[in-house]
Parts: structure tokens; C-alpha cells; sequence
């Protein structure tokens, strides 16, 4: 009776680190192996793996049972392929071997998902999962503490933020009479520090200057309606605060923000619809063909617009702060009712023209083709 004492590396990390290619089987062959792993990474955990198959290859053999040890790994970038992988040399091992059941070892939870690969061809008698006991000791946190320090992206997201905060708390308990106060502020200012960075902000700012450059150079349109954009959309908010601040008495937040969209609304739709023309405008010039979605963009931005004001006009009517619309010819003053539903009609006449326009234009490209 033959027991197979298998490790298995779903991960490569034998192969990467030792440049060797798996089954390694034998008893020599392995603790060779063994060697190779621990001179390329003393650190690695499949060092532990590999000792403890051997282990358990002489265990048995003293037991007076036939024990052949060997080592699979994924060798593929992709999981699917790593698992075929191992499957395949699994298939090569039981025909050089021809053993009854297989003993399993293995150092982390994403190794010991292969043991149905190793069920569908041979009976498993047992899984050995090993535990690096080091890292149930509190030894281990100074490791983990120096090794943490020792990355500087880490450093620069956690801990200078941190820094930041505990060296601004002293003035802000000293600026705020309420350390409640302070300490939201601080908390405001930490959130968004790990939004900047968890959203990589920080790296799509970085590539603005090049990426205008580049626009620039190439005599893209979209600069030029970029520019004009973020210039309609300041007119915009400025505008729009203007009104709002109008309105703002006491606690009362909700009718000076709904009389700041209401003012700021059509300029942001403009700002949309002059960017979104732009870059219309950029793929007609670059590949005389644009797709469906670019041509969508500008009439989706006029129907959100129109919708959004169409909302806010029916909440300040009903509030007082907008007069009832009059329609020249009809007597009397229409309801709020009918102002809203006008505009989401006006929105979704506008949306489906969009549809409509799109789908004739992609059609005629597919045509020409």
C-alpha cells in the first residue's frame, strides 16, 4: 500500500522563487527542495509546508507503510489554470506511483481549496494545514510593525495622515471651546484624507498636467469646452449661492438648497453640455465614428437638467418662493402639478430623441461598413 504525502502550492511560490518545475517527488529530491525555498526566502511559509510533508513521509515509513512525498504547484497566472495545472501533475504522479490515498498538506486556506482536485482522483486519508506557530506569539506584531514601516506607500497613507491629525488636535482645542466640535472637525478632515487616497485622487491628479499636455499638443476641441465648463459651472454655484443665501434664516437647510440647485441647475446642465460636445466633437475629428454613448451624453444631460428643474421649481412653488406659471391664453393660474409634469416630459421627449439619434447614427455606421 502506497500513501502519497503531497504539498500543494496553488500560489507558485516554490516555482517563482526557486525557478524549479514541479512534481518534485522523492525523498531526496524534496528536502533538496526544501534548501532551494529557504536560501530564496527564509521567510516563506511553504518552507514549513515541505518540512512537514517529510515529516510525514517518515512517520508513515516507520509505521512500516510505503510513503512517496512530492510537491504540486500552479504554474499558470489565472486560477483556473493554476488548478488544471495541478491536476496535471497530480495525473503524473498516480502513474509513475500508482498510490492508494494521499495525505495533504498544506500552509493556507487558498491551497486547501485543491483538495476536491485531489479527491476526484485519489481517496485523501488526511489534510495537514500547517500553522507557523510564531505567528500566534505577540513576537510576531514587531515584525509585522517593522515590516509595516518599512513600506513607504503605507507609511505615506496611514501614517502621515495621522500625523497630521494628532499634531492639528492641540490648536483645535484650543481654537473651539467644545472639544466635540474639534473632534469632529478633526475626524472630517482624517475621512477625507483616506477618501483622497482609497479613491486615488492623489493618482489622477498626477496625471492631469501630462494628459493636458498631451490634449494640448494634439489639438483636441474638449480643452477648449473643458476650460469653458468649469467656468459655467463656477457662474453656476456663484449664482446659485446667491440665491440660496437670500433664503437662509435660522436652521431653515432644505428651501436654500433646493432654491441653490433650482438657480444653479441650467448652468451645470450647460457646463455638461459643452464638455460632453467637446468631446463629441474629439472622436468625429480622431476616428469619424463615435459610439452610441457619446452621442447619448449630451441629450441625457439636457433631459436630467430639465427633470431636476422641473422638481425643484414644483417644491418652491408650493412653498411660495416661485409664482404659479400662467399659459397666455387660459385664464387663471396653472397648479404646481402641471409645471412638474412638463418638465419630466420635456426630460423624457429629450432622452428619447437622444435614444433615437443614436441608434440611427450607429446603424448608418454599421451600414457603410
Amino acid at each position: 500500500m502506497t500513501t502519497l504525502v503531497l504539498c500543494v502550492d496553488r500560489a507558485n511560490d516554490i516555482g517563482r522563487k526557486t525557478g524549479l518545475r514541479t512534481p518534485v517527488s522523492g525523498w531526496e529530491a524534496v528536502q533538496s527542495l526544501v534548501v532551494d525555498v529557504g536560501l530564496a526566502d527564509p521567510e516563506d511559509t511553504s518552507v514549513n509546508c515541505l518540512l512537514e510533508a517529510l515529516r510525514v513521509a517518515r512517520d508513515l515509513r516507520d509505521d512500516r507503510e510505503e510513503a512517496v512525498v512530492a510537491v504540486v504547484s500552479g504554474e499558470s497566472d489565472s486560477l483556473v489554470g493554476a488548478d488544471r495545472s495541478v491536476a496535471a501533475q497530480l495525473d503524473e504522479l498516480v502513474e509513475t506511483y500508482d498510490p492508494e490515498s494521499v495525505v495533504v498538506v498544506v500552509d493556507s486556506a487558498e491551497d486547501e481549496r485543491l483538495v476536491p482536485v485531489v479527491e476526484s482522483r485519489l481517496r485523501v486519508d488526511a489534510v495537514d494545514r500547517i500553522v507557523v506557530r510564531q505567528a500566534r506569539d505577540i513576537e510576531s506584531t514587531y515584525y509585522l510593525l517593522k515590516q509595516f514601516l518599512a513600506d513607504e506607500e503605507l507609511r505615506q497613507t496611514v501614517l502621515v495622515p495621522m500625523g497630521i491629525g494628532l499634531l492639528l488636535l492641540p490648536l483645535l482645542l484650543l481654537r473651539f471651546e467644545s472639544p466635540a466640535l474639534a473632534g469632529a472637525f478633526l475626524a472630517s478632515l482624517l475621512g477625507a484624507v483616506l477618501l483622497y487616497k482609497g479613491l486615488a485622487i492623489d493618482e489622477r491628479l498626477a496625471s492631469v498636467p501630462e494628459r493636458t499636455r498631451d490634449a494640448l499638443y494634439s489639438g483636441q476641441v474638449s480643452v477648449v469646452t473643458y476650460v469653458v465648463a468649469a467656468g459655467l459651472t463656477l457662474v453656476g454655484v456663484f449664482l446659485g449661492g446667491l440665491e440660496a443665501s437670500e433664503l437662509a434664516t435660522g436652521d431653515a437647510v432644505v428651501v436654500p438648497a433646493i432654491q441653490f440647485l433650482y438657480s444653479s441647475v441650467p448652468w451645470l446642465a450647460l457646463a455638461a453640455l459643452t464638455a460632453s460636445t467637446g468631446r463629441l466633437v474629439d472622436e468625429l475629428i480622431q476616428t469619424d465614428e463615435v459610439r452610441s454613448p457619446y452621442w447619448n451624453l449630451p441629450f441625457g444631460v439636457v433631459a436630467l437638467g430639465l427633470v431636476v428643474r422641473g422638481f425643484t421649481g414644483w417644491y418652491l412653488e408650493r412653498e411660495g418662493i416661485l409664482p404659479h406659471a400662467i399659459v397666455p391664453g387660459l385664464t387663471g393660474e396653472l397648479p404646481p402639478t402641471y409645471r412638474l409634469a412638463a418638465f419630466i416630459v420635456a426630460g423624457l421627449v429629450v432622452s428619447i430623441v437622444g435614444v433615437a439619434v443614436a441608434s440611427n447614427v450607429t446603424d448608418e455606421t454599421l451600414d457603410v461598413r
